[in-house]
């Protein structure tokens, strides 16, 4: 592994803090898309990603539909952004119609040389706060690439796990992407903009949001448990998922009931992400 680039290495230490009101409609939204009843009260984990939006000028939006490079986030030149994975803890429900304080801090950039290029790595925490006690603990992994060579599909495939006890089929198409992007005030054009991602990315079609698919796994979780407290939850994205291809989210609780091992996989059976939550 390499030394981080001077220029982006200066970014490690940066924070922002922003104030958001917990208000119910994007609760209501997104359970109308995951066909879900309305959670009551508190917002359900994950969910407190429909909140704390950045909202940049449009002048200010970059060719991908994000915002340009070097505001919050350093200026990494790789044309390619994703959001890996994370690992996130549960300390107490965030209550809907409530301010809330989310605290942002970039706590690492690391460069990598992987079989299709260089490869930037970019960790940033979350702390989530409410009521004068810290509610949701965050960790973000975003990883910048180049664009990948036509065999690399291939070389990374994988396929899922046997054995899920618990299992849930999702048809995404681009009208559920759509409410997602909306919802999440995500202008990235790989999920919306078709003669984008297929010509100027090169996937077959428009790409899942990953924290979607995350969102899903964890609702499994509570399908299948409604009672279920979910203190800690992690998960990592394997392999691209697309549009109108169903997938599976898949789940197995443990003996003593206290994890659940989670996975997605496309409609070819290969592992598209990898999760497992701890219960309380």
């Amino acid at each position: 592994m390499s030394e981080p680039n001077p220029s982006l290495d200066a970014w490690v230490g940066r924070s922002e803090s922003h104030d958001d009101y917990l208000c119910a409609y994007p609760v209501t939204a997104l359970a109308a898309t995951l066909e879900r009843a309305v959670p009551p009260g508190a917002v359900p984990p994950l969910w407190h990603w429909l909140y704390f939006l950045p909202v940049s000028p449009f002048s200010a939006v970059g060719a991908d539909g994000h915002p340009k490079r070097g505001g919050f986030l350093p200026p990494v030149a790789l044309p390619r952004r994703m959001w890996a994975g994370g690992r996130l803890t549960f300390h107490a429900p965030l209550e809907m119609g409530d301010i809330a304080t989310r605290t942002s801090t970039i706590e690492k950039v690391s460069e990598k040389a992987g079989r299709t290029g260089k490869l930037v790595f970019v960790t940033v925490s979350h702390r989530v706060a409410q009521a004068g006690r810290v509610a949701v603990e965050e960790e973000q992994d975003i990883v910048y690439r180049d664009p990948p060579s036509p065999s690399e599909g291939a070389r990374q495939a994988e396929r899922a796990p046997d054995g899920e006890r618990w299992s849930r089929e999702i048809h995404p198409d681009p009208v559920m992407l759509f409410r997602y992007s909306a919802l999440t005030f995500n202008g990235h054009r790989i999920h919306y903009d078709y003669p984008y991602v297929t010509k100027e990315e090169g996937y077959p079609d428009l790409v899942v949001h990953g924290p979607l698919i995350a969102t899903f796994l964890i609702d499994l979780v509570h399908r299948e448990q409604p009672d279920a407290v979910v203190r800690r939850f992690e998960f990592r994205a394997q392999r691209p998922t697309f549009a109108n291809r169903p997938f599976t989210v898949c789940g197995v609780p443990s003996a003593d009931g206290k994890t659940v091992e989670l996975w997605a996989k496309d409609h070819e059976g290969y592992l598209t992400m990898r999760a497992t939550a701890q219960l309380a």
